[in-house]
């Protein structure tokens, strides 16, 4: 990695419009790309992001826009990753594995990429050879939609080398923004993914009828089935109930403008998962994390009720409403 410690996002969505209006309080010019011509043609001539955001205004004279992913790419020594799990690999088709040499990778996915069944930072280290030292996390509690109205936001960025999780921070926060570091790579990345399994859960039950009661019961079960995992796959010193794991989990789970939440309540209100993604025009990570999860899981046999149920009703079919009342019997 050079000195110049240039900074491009990768993906066109929310959360990847929410990070390009965070670095445009502290950068100049930032490197973004987006698989759509005619959605870079309208931000670079309105300022404004015609699918996501499209309250935030924009400087196009801060942005280097480009549709050709290996242009951006070759140009910027950090990169932010901030495309869907499910289209990670197709995103960097056609890319070699020398072609993230000497680059600093955040990846702000929240995700597993289904056709390996890895965290994000495992597939950079596995499939592109990059040491886990230039590999870090970002991640909340944060919704895009509350970066968009600039309300007072918390962001944590991992990376094992805390100088490089500095770097990102300090481009990341401003007046609306605070940041924290943290080393634990492997245990926020986990806990992001997991917790949209859980906000799927939880939506589920708001579709179904239940209360705030109810709702408190199953997530301070979610953060516990969270700290399981976690400590299985990572067993370190973490506090789970720090905002990077809790936070995270809580805003997810609660929020109105958590998509995983909202996906889950439309199948708890009797959409099928097919109907329920068409009325979403985003992408809701938990229905395909829960999936790889599970599979991860037969690895380490952790003790996972509300995994299961959430897969069951997803994947098997299952009823919501038997299959939330079983797992209502088993929870305390």
């Amino acid at each position: 990695m050079s000195n110049k410690q240039e900074i491009a996002i990768i993906g066109g969505g929310s959360w990847a419009t929410a990070l390009v209006k965070m670095l445009s309080n502290n950068i100049d010019c930032i490197g973004w790309w987006m698989r759509d011509p005619e959605q870079i043609a309208h931000i670079q001539s309105t300022g404004f992001n015609p699918k996501y955001l499209n309250a935030v205004e924009l400087d196009p004279g801060k942005l280097d826009l480009s549709s050709e992913i290996s242009t951006i790419i070759n140009k910027y020594d950090i990169l932010i990753l901030a495309v869907p799990s499910a289209f990670l690999k197709q995103a960097f088709a056609g890319l070699s594995r020398e072609s993230l040499k000497n680059k600093l990778v955040f990846s702000a996915i929240k995700g597993i990429v289904p056709e390996n069944n890895t965290i994000i930072g495992e597939f950079l280290h596995n499939q592109y050879d990059l040491e886990f030292n230039d590999i870090g996390v970002i991640t909340g509690p944060c919704h895009a939609e509350e970066v968009a109205l600039e309300k007072l936001s918390y962001l944590t960025v991992a990376c094992q080398d805390e100088s490089k999780a500095e770097i990102v921070a300090s481009k990341l926060s401003c007046d609306y923004i605070n940041v924290r570091i943290s080393d634990d790579i492997f245990g926020t990345e986990y806990a992001a993914v997991l917790k949209n399994i859980m906000a799927v859960a939880n939506g589920i039950c708001i579709g179904l009828g239940y209360g705030d009661n109810f709702q408190a019961v199953l997530i301070s079960n979610g953060i516990k089935e969270i700290k399981r995992f976690v400590d299985s796959v990572h067993p370190i010193s973490r506090d789970i109930k720090s905002s990077a794991y809790l936070g995270d989990l809580l805003v997810t789970a609660y929020s109105r403008f958590s998509r995983n939440r909202t996906f889950g309540n439309l199948i708890g209100g009797g959409s099928s998962v097919e109907g329920a993604q068409e009325k979403m025009n985003m992408i809701a990570e938990g229905y395909y994390a829960v999936k790889c999860v599970s599979e991860v899981n037969k690895k380490y046999n952790v003790d996972m009720p509300i995994t299961d149920t959430v897969y069951d009703i997803l994947y098997n079919n299952a009823s919501p409403e038997a299959a939330m009342k079983n797992l209502a019997n088993i929870m305390w």
